[in-house]
């Protein structure tokens, strides 16, 4: 099989193209570099440096003839989305039209689309089912939001098949700070810097954090079940960031130095999401816990710094 992934030097790219490269898949990405770095990507990839809004993308889809499309490329910087709302509708609406187009050139092409758990707002009740209202707060959320209506929509019009997975809070290596998960790897960066570690407001706003790998499992459960359908992908365990902090405290040898700091505005307080919808249809639950993901997140962050504690 060949597949293609948009934006796989990124984060969540990166660690899928080493999964799907273990399963002996042929791979090829797109990525323009724009927050992806070339050290992501793995080797025996075939690696193509194109904008995911460039019509030379349909023409590479339709030549290539890849049995399924992971679009992962996108603007997903929460506060950049607000503060230059265009750029981000031109990535994440704009970008996903364009792959979409170069999935009707090419019939047999699958989308499987990256959305998260922006869409929903502020939660009306927890665990967040899919069937929850989507209201979103900020500009990503809402681009995501119609990113999956466009997805929707050129199925209905042209038979594209599909699967949209919302993501929770995705952590692990090669995390940049920008992303919904970025908090960890903040308290990371910091932790081996011996900086303090920032916490916002009184730190017992929760979140439901994913380990990368088990999110990458998810996307390749897509590839043959749940056709179109839309799936939360989480561990549906709430954490606050009071007790990310211990967690990591509990690895570390050195002191941990915590600075409280005002809320942000417009954060939600608590996120929690029930993929009890992806278990039965997609055939996948979780495998690692939030110990375990922080462990081998820390120790990657150990091996990467020398010398530290």
């Amino acid at each position: 099989m060949k597949m293609l992934i948009t934006g796989g030097a990124g984060f969540i790219g990166s660690h899928l193209a080493e999964t799907l490269l273990e399963q002996n898949v042929e791979v090829h990405i797109v990525d323009n570099l724009s927050s992806g770095s070339i050290s992501n990507v793995p080797e025996n990839v075939t690696f193509i440096e194109e904008d995911v809004r460039s019509a030379s993308l349909q023409h590479l889809m339709a030549a290539e003839r890849y049995d399924t499309v992971f679009h992962l490329a996108a603007q997903c910087d929460v506060q950049h989305s607000i503060s230059n709302p265009a750029h981000d509708a031109s990535v994440n609406i704009l970008g996903t039209l364009n792959v979409l187009e170069g999935c009707v050139r090419n019939k047999m092409t699958k989308m499987i689309f990256s959305s998260t758990s922006g869409v929903y707002g502020n939660p009306e009740y927890l665990p967040v089912d899919e069937q929850h209202r989507v209201q979103p707060l900020s500009f990503y959320g809402l681009s995501k939001l119609a990113a999956e209506s466009y997805i929707t929509l050129y199925h209905a019009l042209y038979g594209v098949p599909y699967t949209i997975l919302r993501y929770a809070n995705v952590y692990g290596p090669r995390q940049n700070t920008k992303g919904e998960g970025g908090v960890v790897a903040q308290f990371m960066n910091r932790l081996f810097t011996g900086s303090p570690l920032t916490i916002y407001g009184d730190g017992e706003q929760t979140r439901d954090f994913i380990y990368v790998k088990d999110v990458a499992a998810a996307n390749i459960a897509a590839v043959h079940n749940g056709n179109q359908g839309v799936f939360n992908i989480s561990t549906g365990h709430g954490r606050s960031v009071n007790t990310l902090a211990a967690l990591l405290g509990a690895m570390h040898s050195s002191p941990l130095l915590l600075d409280y700091a005002p809320a942000k505005s417009g954060d939600i307080r608590d996120s929690c999401l029930l993929h009890a919808h992806a278990a039965k249809e997609l055939q996948w639950t979780p495998r690692f816990s939030i110990d375990d993901g922080l462990r081998q997140l820390y120790d990657y962050y150990a091996a990467s710094s020398p010398g530290c504690p």
